[in-house]
């Protein structure tokens, strides 16, 4: 969609009969400067745009029934973690009583909600299902819990066993916690590769997917620690302790850890490969998870004792590289979203103002503006979101992965743009 087009009003589309710019020879590759993380796999399987057909006639694909392939498992992973979940606050509300469960419930829901909005945040660009996030939420609250629960104690054991001159109390929560904990939040992880792989696109997906996961979790301990802080002291001011820390010093610890497995599943997914590389990077992944989540809960007891020190030396700057990484990790996406449709403007799909449109933050926000004035701000919202599917399924073509019929895929949403941008046409003609 061309901003400034006379005829239309400002940041009105501009109207082509081809649906984009002059023809490109797209024989050949250009090569992209400051790619990021997903220049690698462009070169893999080099395969052009296909060519826009003049006339080429589409069906309204809003109007298809959505495919259902994986669809009743979706549900059912959802309904079972939801099941789990509701087991799981059941429990703690008979340990901790209803009023003092109720009371936790609600602190809790301040840190989770700092990290659902920095999450939201991260997945603002190209936004995860809304069924997944769920679904990796749920995991989090309820099944990670679950599995951290039954294997908690035997692995204390081991390690006690293991490390038999070790304290319990360094074995237990710098030991013990992080190594089933974050295997426990990992393998819901794990399960969205398998069952959303089409919508894993590379280490922001991951991320995204992880630290949610990781949020869940975290809302769920939060519920035990503060109930923890009320039994054991039965005063106020050890539970405001308790919040203060953990609830507003450290919110986004979980979410941090969790985020490198995501990241590094992410990554090895934008590659291609099969089970072999997938089951590699979730064990290599959760080698940062630990060892970050081992030196969070191990610094006060083996290397500061001074938590004040601790927080200003160690987790301040560290939560600081993970939102640099996060910044330029968005980044990467924006500059992907630019490069992936400028090849399917050269085949003619989209002019050079839609690219710059769909590919920028600035073109997206005028681009709603303009829509909302004249009645079309939904089909708009759906025109970037379907521009961002579309580069996201060329650059898995171009990486060579082979999960899914991407090919299909492509000229699915090729033909949703197409018709999404006829009726926004339509819409802002009848305002005239």
């Amino acid at each position: 969609m061309a901003i400034n087009n006379q005829g239309s009003g400002a940041g009105g589309p501009q109207r082509h009969d081809t649906g984009g710019t002059g023809r490109h020879p797209d024989g050949h590759h250009q090569p992209q400067q400051h790619q990021g993380w997903w220049g690698e796999t462009t070169v893999r399987q080099h395969r052009p745009a296909p060519a826009r057909t003049a006339g080429h006639p589409f069906q309204p694909v809003w109007n298809q029934p959505p495919p259902r392939r994986h669809g009743v498992l979706n549900v059912l992973l959802v309904i079972v973690a939801a099941l789990v979940v509701a087991g799981v606050l059941l429990l703690l509300s008979l340990s901790l009583g209803p009023s003092a469960f109720l009371l936790c419930g609600v602190l809790a829901l301040v840190p989770l909600g700092i990290c659902l909005l920095g999450l939201r945040w991260i997945d603002r660009w190209d936004p995860e299902p809304r069924g997944a996030l769920l679904f990796a939420f749920l995991w989090g609250a309820g099944a990670s819990v679950a599995v951290t629960l039954l294997l908690g104690t035997y692995v204390v054991e081991l390690l006690g066993s293991a490390f038999s001159t070790t304290s319990p109390e360094v074995i237990g929560p710098v030991l013990q916690a992080p190594l089933v904990e974050e295997f426990a939040k990992g393998l819901g992880v794990l399960i969205l590769v398998y069952t959303r792989r089409s919508h894993f696109d590379g280490p922001v997906d991951g991320i995204v997917y992880a630290g949610t996961v990781a949020a869940g979790f975290a809302f769920t301990e939060n519920i035990l620690y503060f109930g923890s802080a009320v039994a054991e002291s039965g005063s106020a001011g050890s539970l405001v302790s308790v919040f203060i820390l953990r609830g507003l010093f450290s919110p986004f610890a979980h979410v941090m850890f969790t985020s490198m497995l995501g990241f590094v599943l992410g990554l090895a997914l934008s590659r291609g490969g099969g089970n072999g590389r997938i089951l590699g990077a979730f064990v290599l992944g959760l080698v940062p998870a630990m060892a970050g989540h081992m030196l969070w809960n191990g610094g006060t007891l083996v290397l500061f004792h001074d938590f004040v020190l601790f927080y200003l030396v160690v987790q301040v700057p560290l939560f600081i590289a993970a939102v640099i990484a996060v910044v330029l990790l968005r980044r990467s996406e924006r500059r992907l979203t630019e490069a992936r449709l400028g090849d399917y403007a050269r085949a003619g799909w989209f002019t050079q103002e839609e690219v710059r449109m769909l590919a920028t933050r600035p073109g997206r926000s005028q681009a709603l503006a303009w829509a909302q004035s004249v009645g079309a701000q939904q089909d708009m919202r759906e025109f970037i979101r379907t521009g961002s599917r579309i580069a996201y399924t060329r650059q898995r073509m171009l990486g060579g992965r082979r999960d899914a019929d991407y090919a299909t895929q492509e000229r699915a949403l090729l033909a949703e743009a197409t018709q999404r941008r006829a009726r926004i046409f339509q819409v802002a003609s009848a305002t005239r």
